[in-house]
């Protein structure tokens, strides 16, 4: 059974409020990772300790000091967008399942996962570090 709206929705605002996209059943996840050009940061949201004290702050925190940055940011929520999730992971394999999680992909295809074990345990600080290394391995710095 899926996890109260009430309780996700302060939760799937951190993510909306600062620019990615919810991707709520597995046809938006089909149409959005493989067909992606350039790059695209999916974060698996969830409603456990370490998505509050690390992975949630921790995007927020890379995005806000990263120059580079993932051209699209969608988010499926675990526990709640149930079909997403399961379609989503598809494109996280050969990595078992986990959330929260965060997978980079350049032109539809995985270049950078964060798994829940390097998350959990680990500071926000930690999780923009990786992620601010993975934008400037992978992302195409804007040119203004």
């Amino acid at each position: 059974m899926p996890y109260p709206e009430q309780l996700c929705a302060p939760m799937r605002n951190e993510l909306t409020s600062i620019g990615f996209t919810e991707l709520k059943t597995a046809q938006d996840v089909d149409q959005a990772i493989p067909n992606s050009k350039g790059t695209l940061l999916l974060v698996m949201n969830s409603v456990c300790g370490c998505a509050a004290g690390a992975a949630r702050p921790g995007v927020k925190t890379a995005l806000q000091k990263s120059e580079i940055k993932p051209d699209h940011l969608v988010t499926v929520f675990a526990g709640q967008d149930i079909d997403a999730v399961a379609q989503a992971r598809t494109y996280l394999l050969p990595y078992p399942p986990s959330s929260p999680c965060m997978g980079l992909f350049k032109d539809g295809v995985l270049v950078h996962f964060i798994e829940r074990h390097h998350i959990e345990g680990h500071s926000s600080d930690m999780i923009a570090e990786n992620l601010i290394a993975a934008f400037e391995e992978f992302c195409v710095p804007v040119i203004s």
